[in-house]
């Protein structure tokens, strides 16, 4: 099927006359995980299992094994291929991920986050996804528009949702300056040489093109749908160089990727600009296209909140018409707690992402860096949500461990099992503390299989799972949909759990006093940078209490009395294990002893770098 060439084209009328997957009723109670479309499967992996749970046979790429590490880099120039087979696509599919959601649903994923797929500048290796050329169009490295629908359909048949990766602040590099260096200069509008070409040549009008003059344009040049060729349609303000300066941060240029203009005016007297007119009619489409559950929206702070807003009540007016009443809008938002929550309460988006204090407070805490208080006080923290309330983290914030960019690390990337081999002891209780604590958890790819990337810049945090020529642990040729993986098994066991106890999905949080005596009480706390301890919370919902906790110590069980609820748990009641990564412990009782009017504990042992539950009897 031909691609559309202008919004004119598109029939949404006859798109949406059929019955589309209903939304979840709360999100909060999804598990997302999100991947590197080009880097998670190209279908040719054997010896794992497909969708049904039958061992896959017909497949080239056999199964990682531990003495495959470092296969690729064995000599610098086999070293240099890998690392600069990172910066190239490298093969993952539609057609892969689709065979892929048995494993997904088996881990116990219920929504998919997939990057940007859309028709990418052919004369650059954007296998990320974030440098769109044609925006009415799948990228053919990533296979048909046909493979995205049925893509969607087999991960609804898998009881999993689709939330799809978005660009609308920002095309491909599409055009070239006239100059060559054009540094964001107080708002200077700078002249453009051309639309490129294929070959990435600035030699095409820069303004409507004109097929019969130019028949090489389509689809490979200039920029579509044909709404955006007009000069208007953006910026043409040069590379953004103060990336905090407003105005600059919303019309410069993010590097070589060239700014659309989305409007004029503040949030609340907002022009859209026919630019965002057109990506609005764009995003209708794929949705009602796709059956499509939810977008992720790339760079938001660099959009502007009233071009957010427009978008958010054009998109989920449509799916409310479509009978999409829960369609979920993500946005990317840097820049801190206060400015997501400013910019979700304004921009009427659902959820946040990037709230950058989150993943790295997390980590710390599962490292034994830094107070356990840190990390939970971003879930009650009064300043931000204007009462002393749990609403704004329960539904509005999606938390992360590894991610893509990271882009609250700076120069230096890496995953959480980098470097010291015990983290890859503690990566459980990572993945353990994210989906049990407040949020919409989600797990990036490979964080389940312990993947340990890291490097100098984000090609390090982007490993095949397929194999191919640039795999994790410094492979080629091997993949790692390995279901057998204690990590991946006892992950999966914590989601199931998750899935089952709504107290986990929906109840409050509190962050627990230890003792080790039952008598002195107080939050656990780092000495001399350190903290080597039970760390307890509970979860409350209604009437019931669950009693979470990790031990941030790596290689002795630690043993500590933790505060229970008096309310709910009076002196003599009981609470059972209903998991823990030590499986003697499962089902083993433990009792709630009164210690003051108020005060109630139980005593709990956690496992070496171990994670436990317990639930009232």
């Amino acid at each position: 099927m031909t691609a559309p060439q202008s919004i004119r084209d598109l029939d949404l009328k006859s798109l949406c006359n059929r019955a589309f997957h209903p939304s979840p009723a709360a999100w909060e109670d999804e598990v997302l995980y999100f991947l590197l479309l080009d880097r998670f499967s190209d279908g040719n992996e054997a010896g794992c299992r497909d969708n049904r749970g039958r061992r896959v046979a017909k497949g080239t790429t056999p199964l990682y094994r531990p003495e495959d590490t470092g296969n690729a880099i064995r000599t610098e120039p086999e070293a240099a291929a890998w690392r600069d087979a990172g910066t190239r696509w490298c093969g993952g599919t539609l057609k892969g991920l689709a065979g892929k959601m048995g494993y997904l649903r088996r881990l116990g994923v219920t929504a998919v986050w997939v990057s940007p797929l859309l028709r990418q500048c052919p004369f650059v290796p954007t296998y990320h996804g974030y440098g769109i050329q044609d925006f009415l169009d799948v990228d053919p490295h990533f296979g048909s528009r046909d493979d995205l629908r049925e893509m969607v359909r087999v991960a609804h048949d898998n009881g999993i949702y689709v939330i799809l990766d978005i660009i609308l602040n920002h095309a491909g590099n599409v055009f070239a300056y006239d100059r060559g260096y054009t540094p964001y200069d107080g708002g200077t509008v700078y002249p453009v040489q051309g639309f490129r070409r294929k070959d990435g040549t600035p030699s095409l009008p820069f303004a409507p093109v004109d097929l019969q003059a130019h028949p090489d344009a389509w689809p490979d040049g200039a920029v579509w749908p044909r709404e955006l060729q007009a000069p208007e349609s953006f910026t043409r303000k040069g590379h953004i160089q103060e990336w905090d300066r407003y105005h600059e941060y919303l019309d410069g240029d993010f590097f070589d990727l060239k700014d659309i203009h989305l409007g004029e005016g503040e949030v609340d007297a907002f022009r859209p600009s026919p630019a965002l007119l057109t990506l609005c009619a764009v995003y209708r489409y794929w949705l009602a296209y796709a059956d499509l559950d939810g977008y992720r929206i790339d760079t938001v702070k660099h959009m502007g909140a009233g071009a957010t807003r427009f978008f958010a009540s054009t998109i989920h007016e449509f799916a409310q018409r479509i009978g999409k009443d829960n369609f979920y809008l993500i946005g990317e938002i840097t820049g801190g707690r206060a400015f997501a929550f400013d910019t979700l309460e304004s921009a009427g988006l659902n959820a946040a992402l990037g709230v950058d204090e989150i993943p790295l407070k997390l980590e710390e805490l599962v490292k034994g860096r830094s107070d356990p208080a840190g990390y939970f006080d971003l879930f009650r923290n009064s300043l931000q949500v204007r009462k002393e309330s749990h609403v704004w983290f329960r539904d509005k914030v999606v938390t992360v461990i590894d991610d893509h960019d990271q882009v609250c690390r700076g120069a230096k990337k890496e995953r959480f099992c980098a470097g010291d081999p015990k983290w890859r002891k503690l990566v459980l209780n990572a993945l353990a503390l994210n989906v049990t604590t407040l949020g919409i958890p989600c797990v990036y790819y490979g964080t389940e299989q312990a993947f340990d990337g890291e490097g100098g810049d984000d090609r390090y945090l982007r490993e095949c799972m397929f194999g191919g020529p640039f795999g994790a642990f410094r492979t080629r040729g091997v993949h790692f949909f390995d279901e057998e993986n204690p990590l991946y098994r006892e992950c999966a066991k914590i989601l199931a759990l998750r899935k089952d106890k709504v107290v986990l999905r929906r109840g409050r949080q509190y962050l627990r006093e230890i003792s080790g005596d039952g008598v002195n009480f107080g939050l656990p706390f780092a000495i001399g940078g350190e903290i080597r301890s039970v760390v307890p919370w509970s979860r409350i919902f209604d009437n019931e209490e669950m009693l979470l906790a990790i031990n941030t110590d790596a290689d002795q069980p630690r043993t500590a009395w933790v505060l229970v609820d008096g309310s709910l748990n009076p002196d003599g009641a009981r609470f059972t294990c209903i998991y823990s990564t030590d499986p003697a412990q499962l089902r083993r009782k433990v009792t709630v002893r009164r210690v003051g009017d108020f005060i109630h504990a139980v005593e709990v042992t956690v496992p070496a770098a171990g994670f436990v539950a317990f639930e009232q009897c």
